[in-house]
């Protein structure tokens, strides 16, 4: 009975809907966080309880964000973040490994093993459904809208636990992103007090 199941599972995840999905997927994925960077303007929503919206840059392990509520940078061991609500005049510094001041993003922690993959025709573009594998904790589903022919990613809906987060995309750019432009500009900000949170 539990080999049945096996050869089940197995295919499942080899059916050639499932292979173009994954293979589709790991495109667009590459498109962002692969080592040549990208840059994107993001619109999130969570359940509505949450809004923000942004642009980002990320290269490798480096990031950069400039948000509605905060501005970050991420050199890949050490993070800078600004609160512009704020009315102190502070850099909270945090281990890039452990950032406490981006509580929704550490939700999102992501590990492409974790699900069985399927892609449908839509009207904006094809639609790559993952599912979270079962006992798999964090995410457990995503829909990603993505452009036909060059896969740009145009939206993503994720599910963790019963909460749906919405991420509309737009001026998605892959390439072109330089260590420079993702260094915080420690001289911009010398008369704030550096607040040390590791």
């Amino acid at each position: 009975m539990v080999l049945l199941q096996c050869l089940c599972v197995v295919q499942a995840e080899d059916t050639p809907n499932a292979r173009q999905a994954r293979r589709i997927f790991n495109t667009a994925y590459q498109q962002v966080f692969g080592e040549q960077g990208a840059t994107l303007h993001y619109d999130v929503n969570i359940i509505g309880i949450y809004k923000t919206n942004g642009t980002i840059w990320y290269k490798g392990k480096k990031s950069k964000f400039v948000d509605a509520k905060m501005d970050s940078w991420n050199d890949g061991t050490t993070v800078y973040t600004i609160k512009k609500k704020s009315k102190k005049k502070e850099v909270e510094v945090y281990h890039a490994k452990n950032n406490k001041s981006d509580k929704y993003s550490q939700k999102f922690k992501f590990e492409p093993e974790n699900f069985d993959y399927s892609i449908a025709e839509q009207e904006e573009g094809l639609m790559i459904t993952l599912k979270a594998k079962k006992g798999k904790k964090g995410i457990k589903e995503v829909h990603a809208l993505v452009k036909r022919r060059t896969y740009e990613p145009i939206s993503v809906r994720i599910k963790i636990a019963f909460v749906w987060t919405t991420i509309k995309i737009s001026n998605f750019r892959s390439g072109g992103i330089t260590d420079e432009m993702l260094r915080f500009p420690k001289e911009k900000y010398k008369d704030y007090e550096f607040v040390d949170k590791r």
